[in-house]
């Protein structure tokens, strides 16, 4: 598909309106994410997904943590030093990242080259990780920073995305993570 047809693609209608993308990428043959004009403040931004099942194209999804943390989760069985390495990236990412507050910023985060060629080794790094559970390392990196981005502009104290990070990365028990991952305020 060219840009145009996955804008189309990705494009949805929702209480009679029509949801066009500010930002469409095919992350490899299993995943195409979106970004689209959230309704919570003006650079509010809101991400969903489709995903490649047997030959046929899931619908329009939007992301939550809790699937998130149940692949992290896998990929720490799989490799538990390797997945906290990786925890310690996106915490990192976490701590450097500040709100969007004006449409050049806006615009310059809603790029490929800043969601994800300024990862191309971290992504090289964890790729054997993408093995391990339902996600590419390359569309965790990307929805990681598109949630971080998504968290700290609607509210620059917030923390439920670190938080969660950090029980992951220190082994909280299965509740804990859970009850984190799965906090919501209703959006869809």
């Amino acid at each position: 598909m060219n840009e145009k047809e996955l804008v189309q693609f990705m494009s949805f209608r929702k209480d009679g309106k029509e949801k066009i993308p500010l930002f469409v990428c095919k992350v490899n043959d299993k995943f195409i994410l979106a970004v689209y004009q959230g309704s919570l403040s003006k650079y509010d931004i809101l991400i969903k997904y489709r995903q490649k099942y047997k030959d046929n194209w899931s619908r329009i999804r939007t992301p939550k943590h809790i699937h998130w943390a149940v692949d992290i989760l896998i990929k720490m069985y799989a490799d538990r030093k390797k997945t906290k390495q990786f925890l310690d990236f996106l915490i990192e990412v976490w701590d450097k990242t500040a709100p969007v507050k004006d449409e050049e910023r806006q615009k310059k985060f809603l790029s490929i080259k800043y969601l994800l060629e300024t990862n191309k080794n971290e992504i090289r790094y964890y790729e054997d990780l993408g093995k391990k559970g339902e996600y590419s390392i390359k569309f965790l990196i990307l929805l990681a920073k598109l949630l971080i981005l998504q968290e700290k502009t609607n509210l620059e104290t917030a923390y439920m995305f670190k938080r969660l990070l950090t029980s992951l990365k220190s082994g909280e028990d299965i509740f804990k993570i859970v009850s984190i991952a799965s906090l919501t305020k209703g959006r869809r």
